[in-house]
């Protein structure tokens, strides 16, 4: 079961119009009221934030943000001392706090998590890190897969 990053929900929500594409809306809505899509709150305001008709969309379907814990926050902040980020300085090219609490959510709770962001190789300033990046970093060990190749994997074909 995957942790969904705000990424991956808004680039399916731009591609693929819920008038257009109704047996693609109607399995993630199935999955998403099953819990087998989930997102934490951080990243679910951040689709509110950039798509609210996304947010109306999702809460619809019977989504319950995954909240903020003590855990996510200890792990938040161990990945932030991981990547040397001081006083909050994040660089514009790397995660930010928000990315933080969406991998520590997904770190805490044991689940996958589909992000979009890109970043095949990682930089050699770990402040310019992006999701997948810190998702493969030693001790980290989350998987990371995109929207395209969680479809694929789900074997779910939409008619």
């Amino acid at each position: 079961m995957p942790v969904f990053d705000a990424s991956s929900i808004l680039l399916a929500w731009d591609t693929y119009p819920e008038n257009q594409f109704p047996p693609f809306w109607n399995w993630i809505c199935d999955e998403i009221a099953n819990t087998r899509i989930l997102m934490s709150a951080v990243a679910f305001a951040e689709v509110g934030h950039k798509a609210p008709d996304c947010e109306a969309w999702l809460s619809n379907c019977g989504l319950q943000p995954l909240p903020v814990t003590n855990d996510i926050v200890q792990e938040a902040n161990n990945l932030k001392n991981l990547l040397g980020v001081v006083n909050d300085n994040y660089h514009v090219d790397g995660v930010d706090e928000n990315d933080l609490f969406i991998i520590a959510t997904a770190k805490v709770h044991g689940l996958d998590l589909v992000s979009d962001e890109n970043q095949p190789t990682a930089p050699v300033n770990l402040l310019r890190s992006k999701i997948p990046t810190v998702c493969r970093m030693n001790n980290i060990n989350v998987s990371c897969v995109k929207l395209n190749n969680y479809i694929r994997g789900s074997g779910t074909v939409f008619r």
